[in-house]
């Protein structure tokens, strides 16, 4: 459920959802609000005057009696649970001169509907039940076991080719099934590669089962492997889980995991380590479904290039070698029990193709769900990480290119970078006067650390502030406590020791913003050197579609301003979220948008940018913020002027 707040006296108004509490709610709505905490409570600078409107407090505030039936609350503990009108009291500066209760800033404007992108898809997945009961054999009818349940298909689907069966694991256990069962079974059939191929016979069971028809959808990341559970009857996710990719110990990123593969038994630890991630995947859906794990009929997954050789145990070494080729690039379809995945033991695991050595199935699964393949819209298609794989095009064509942007937007190469989890710094406003930062953390607990998102945050709002310029540099004019000569550079405080949950000043040094810089001077660099490639330009783009976990959670306002994302007309951003595991969903829903994957995969060109010039020229001059060429940005062109 939805609510609205209200915020004086800027008058702002933003919906939020029920349980939000208004520190997160205000730094959506661009409203700054002093507070140091991160949430947790303990500062107690962020208080409002609560004038309409109830809140939940989530434990103690420290304010007087006398302040709370004023309405006074700290913003930070406050839920919202119904409708509100919030006012920032004003602040007064060491001057004594009242401050502005928020900086000037722009509400980001949402990205637009994913049925614009992805369409709709129909509920007749890969696999069947068909439910039958056979007549025993008589001396009159002795024909073999396997004849008489082919027979009993051809008369339930007259109209379907006679299936294909397996000669092998389906033969010995077929007559004793069959007879435990009474001849009252339930078959499964596995669509073929094209829509007339015959189905193939891959499991009988016991009774009817038809009603527990599952899949799983999967997402096969470097650092995460998320889960969907969908029943397969009716199209719908019943459960979802994710888990740290069990890997991450044998190196943080595919380059690591190339070369620990290559040690004694780096590959087969490696495989057994995803394959048990994977495993835990599927328990937490199972056990959160009340089902077995023999109840999954079909496994759908993406994975980059690296991760989909790892799990099928396939040396990656010359992936990383010039000319970066990859072992095999159209997987097979797999038992999954063969790999040691746990499901029904017939359970086949599709798994997407890749294009290149660091184009993976998981971007041709994210091209394949919002359907770049199939439009006239020409796009570009982000998935922001350490790679940045990058497509353009529509369906005529489309070119795919990975440039390297390091670790910045997943913590990497960041003093006090960390993924986002419990504690992470997720956004942050700065005060134009004082320069004093508004810090929101995932949880709501004490700061520890700067993920992805409040990354960018602090840094649009140091530039916007006069804090750094253009080159990532501090100010060497600005007198301030945050701003100051530390053991590595110049650096900014974000969090006082004494309200950090490490102990220590948390900062964004010189180094973290060179960083940042370069990782999103490298994307930049590639969505311009492939629409350049084919004779386009930014303003030829009809959509921006933004792929990947990290993808949803970015401020499209603050992306912009630092050089990450073109300036373009809001309305042409899309954010698709974890577009591989969409991807996976769909195909495992539905099995005519699973036919067109091949289309999806065909028409991807991959360039590599590691030795292009063009790129290169493009990089150097991308090396500021937002770029040298202000004529690329507007918005900030006309922010200075």
């Amino acid at each position: 459920m939805n609510h609205s707040i209200r915020f004086l006296p800027d008058n702002v108004s933003i919906d939020v959802e029920a349980g939000e509490s208004i520190l997160s709610a205000a730094a959506a709505a661009g409203i700054y609000i002093h507070a140091d905490c991160g949430g947790e409570g303990v500062c107690g600078k962020c208080r409002i005057r609560l004038e309409l409107g109830n809140v939940k407090n989530t434990h103690g505030t420290g304010l007087t009696e006398k302040e709370y039936g004023e309405g006074i609350r700290l913003a930070c503990t406050s839920r919202v649970i119904s409708d509100l009108v919030v006012r920032i009291p004003e602040s007064v500066g060491p001057d004594g001169r009242s401050l502005a209760c928020r900086p000037k800033t722009t509400r980001p404007l949402p990205a637009q509907s994913l049925e614009t992108l992805v369409g709709t898809w129909e509920t007749a997945p890969p696999v069947r039940k068909l439910a039958l009961h056979l007549p025993p054999p008589t001396l009159d009818d002795n024909i073999s076991d396997m004849q008489r349940l082919l027979r009993g298909i051809r008369q339930a689907l007259p109209d379907s080719p006679e299936p294909y069966y397996d000669l092998t694991e389906l033969l010995k256990e077929l007559p004793f099934v069959l007879r435990e069962a009474n001849w009252h079974v339930t078959v499964i059939l596995l669509h073929g590669k094209h829509a007339d191929d015959p189905e193939t016979i891959i499991a009988v069971e016991e009774g009817d089962t038809t009603d527990r028809l599952y899949g799983l959808a999967c997402d096969i990341g470097t650092t995460t492997v998320c889960g969907q559970l969908i029943d397969l009857n009716t199209g719908s996710t019943i459960a979802e889980s994710s888990s740290y990719n069990a890997q991450v110990s044998c190196g943080a990123d595919v380059i690591s995991r190339i070369i620990y593969s290559l040690k004694g038994h780096g590959l087969k630890t490696l495989q057994k380590k995803v394959v048990s991630t994977i495993n835990a995947v599927i328990e937490d859906v199972c056990r959160k479904a009340t089902i077995s794990p023999s109840d999954i009929s079909y496994i759908m997954t993406a994975g980059n290039t690296v991760m989909a050789h790892l799990l099928l145990g396939i040396s990656p070494k010359y992936i990383r070698e010039a000319p970066y080729v990859p072992g095999i690039s159209i997987f097979p379809l797999t038992r999954a029990a063969e790999l040691g995945i746990m499901a029904h033991p017939s359970v086949r695991i599709y798994i997407y193709p890749c294009v290149s050595s660091y184009v993976g199935g998981d971007i041709v699964a994210g091209v394949h769900a919002c359907q770049m393949h199939d439009s006239d819209a020409i796009c570009l298609f982000i998935d922001i990480g350490t790679n940045g794989e990058i497509v353009v095009g529509n369906r005529e064509w489309l070119i795919c290119a990975a440039c390297s942007a390091g670790p910045a937007f997943e913590g990497g190469g960041i003093r006090y970078g960390m993924r986002a989890s419990s504690g992470a710094i997720e956004n942050c406003h700065i005060h134009p006067q004082t320069l004093d930062p508004m810090i929101v953390t995932i949880g709501n607990t004490l700061p520890r650390g700067i993920c992805g998102s409040g990354l960018i945050a602090i840094v649009a709002e140091m530039l916007a502030t006069g804090i750094i310029d253009q080159r990532g540099k501090f100010s060497r004019t600005l007198t301030h406590p945050r701003i100051r000569q530390g053991t590595e550079g110049w650096e900014y405080v974000l969090v006082w020791s004494r309200d950090s949950l490490t102990g220590e000043d948390i900062t964004l040094t010189e180094i973290d913003l060179d960083n940042l810089i370069r990782a999103k001077g490298a994307l930049f660099a590639g969505y311009q050197t492939l629409l350049e490639s084919v004779g386009l330009g930014f303003d030829d783009l009809d959509r921006v579609i933004l792929a990947g976990n990290f993808g949803a959670h970015i401020d499209l306002e603050r992306a912009i301003a630092i050089g990450l994302l073109p300036d373009l007309h809001r309305d042409r951003f899309f954010y698709l979220g974890n577009a591989s595991l969409l991807g996976c969903r769909i195909s495992l829903t539905d099995q005519g948008r699973f036919m067109a994957r091949t289309q999806a995969r065909s028409l991807m060109t991959n360039m590599e940018l590691s030795d292009n010039p063009v790129f290169m020229n493009h990089y150097v001059a991308a090396l500021f913020l937002p770029h040298t060429d202000l004529g690329l940005f507007p918005t900030a062109a006309r922010n200075r002027t």
